[in-house]
């Protein structure tokens, strides 16, 4: 899943993202962040994460949520 598919619907992301890093403010971050830089940034200082681990995190979030999606998708069609 990309960046652009991840903000399409962030109220929905941003609770999948809050089951995987509890700490993760909105309030912080904004409504609709402009970048996932910002993101990462955030949830490094928020879970003890360097920038590179929190940046890694987040790409794996997001490859999960995108297979998870194809999957429903396919048991859909």
């Amino acid at each position: 899943m990309n960046w652009t598919d991840i903000t399409a619907n962030w109220s929905d992301s941003f609770h999948q993202l809050k089951s995987r890093f509890p700490l993760i403010d909105k309030s912080v971050i904004g409504d609709t962040p402009p970048s996932p830089d910002i993101v990462a940034a955030h949830l490094a200082r928020q879970h003890d994460l360097t920038p590179m681990e929190a940046e890694e995190e987040l790409r794996d979030w997001a490859f999960i949520q995108g297979l998870a999606r194809q999957a429903s998708e396919l048991q859909a069609g």
